[in-house]
């Protein structure tokens, strides 16, 4: 069975075939890398695991996906501010 990935606080869910990785980085736009938001100090993520799901809670501006090699899994989520990288206006 998949396995339902959603990435807060955006809501946004993927899902994650078996055998498959899905890497989560987040980005934080704080000069000196402090996160907030976890319930331990400083910590970019909050990982809520259960049977069929996972919940990541990405303390940081913006997120994107990868898998395990570093390529992309949502190519827009790596539209990131965060990276210089923004939708085109």
């Amino acid at each position: 069975m998949p396995l339902e990935l959603t990435v807060e606080p955006w809501a946004d869910a993927y899902q994650i075939l078996p055998g498959q990785t899905c890497v989560v980085v987040t980005h934080s736009a704080a000069e000196d890398g402090s996160w907030s938001g976890t319930l331990r100090e400083d910590e970019p993520f909050q990982v809520d695991h259960r049977r069929d799901s996972v919940t990541v809670w990405a303390n940081g501006t913006c997120f994107h996906l990868g898998d395990m090699a570093g390529e992309a899994i949502d190519a827009a989520d790596w539209e990131c501010p965060a990276l210089g990288r923004g939708p085109q206006q």
